[in-house]
């Protein structure tokens, strides 16, 4: 007999329940299509309203890469701790290392950014996930996560 997958999402207010980040950087506006802690998509919808074009480039406004790539990784953080949330602890996830990364094309205001998350593997507290950023069918960014998961401090 075959296992079968339930497929879920996450509403802003479960991200903000799991991950300690907020405004203004918080960079996921929901996930969707969650796999358990194997594959997700986040999404980030890029406006001209957030503080970051004030200097990222005033009059060509540019969302910056190390942005998109905080954005890969709090999607894959959030799938771990939303999947290991039934051992009754509360997780952080703590980013280890960022290989493989190559930016491709610009986002920028009206943008939606969905961040592509696979896990590559999970030993016990660490794990490495493959990502890729994506606008309008088009990889804009990819990377690949390495992050270690650990009980918050009370």
């Amino acid at each position: 007999m075959t296992e079968s997958t339930e497929l879920t999402a996450m509403s802003i207010a479960e991200i903000l329940t799991s991950l300690p980040h907020r405004y203004p950087f918080l960079m996921i506006d929901k996930i969707i299509k969650i796999n358990g802690d194997e594959t997700a998509v986040g999404v980030k919808n890029v406006t001209f309203n957030e503080p970051i074009f004030q200097g990222h480039f005033p009059g060509d406004p540019i969302f910056p890469g190390v942005l998109i790539i905080e954005g890969m990784a709090q999607t894959a953080g959030a799938i771990v701790i939303k999947h290991d949330s039934n051992t009754g602890k509360k997780n952080i996830v703590l980013m280890l290392g960022v290989d493989k990364a190559r930016f491709r094309k610009p986002a920028g205001p009206g943008d939606v950014i969905e961040f592509h998350i696979a896990k590559i593997q999970r030993r016990r507290n660490v794990g490495r996930y493959k990502a890729e950023a994506i606008v309008g069918g088009t990889v804009i960014a990819e990377a690949e996560i390495t992050a270690m998961i650990v009980e918050a401090s009370s």
